[in-house]
C-alpha cells in the first residue's frame, strides 16, 4: 500500500503530461485565420476566414440587418483580383478583394437565383 501511494503522484503526473501532449481542438473561432476583413457601404463589415485544420473558407458578416456566418467557400484569381464565393441556398454572396484600380479596394456583391441583388463597395479594414 505503501508503494502505490508513492507512486500515485508519479501517475498522476504523468498521466498529466500524456495529456498535455495532445492537445484538444480549440474553439471554432481559434482554429480559423482571418485572410480578409473589409468595411463596406451600408454598414456591412466582411470577414473572410480559413480554418487552419480543414482549409475551408469562413464567410461572416455583421450589419444593421443582421449577422450572416457561412461556410465552404471557394477562391478564385480572376482579372488580377482574387474572388470569394459562398452559398447560402438560392443567395451567392461574392467577396473581391481588390479591384482593377485599387488593391486597398473591393467588393461585396449579392445575388438571388443568378440576379443581382446588391452591390456595395468597400475598403480593407
Amino acid at each position: 500500500m505503501k508503494t502505490l501511494l508513492k507512486r500515485f503522484p508519479l501517475l498522476v503526473a504523468l498521466a498529466m503530461c500524456a495529456s498535455a501532449s495532445f492537445p484538444l481542438r480549440a474553439s471554432a473561432d481559434s482554429t480559423a485565420g482571418l485572410i480578409l476583413s473589409m468595411k463596406c457601404n451600408g454598414g456591412y463589415n466582411v470577414n473572410i476566414w480559413k480554418n487552419n485544420y480543414t482549409g475551408e473558407l469562413l464567410y461572416r458578416s455583421t450589419s444593421s440587418n443582421g449577422n450572416l456566418s457561412l461556410g465552404k467557400g471557394t477562391s478564385k484569381a480572376t482579372e488580377g483580383v482574387r474572388v470569394y464565393k459562398f452559398r447560402n441556398g438560392n443567395y451567392n454572396y461574392w467577396v473581391w478583394d481588390g479591384t482593377l484600380d485599387s488593391q486597398q479596394s473591393g467588393t461585396l456583391e449579392v445575388y438571388k437565383n443568378n440576379r443581382i441583388l446588391m452591390q456595395q463597395a468597400c475598403r480593407k479594414s
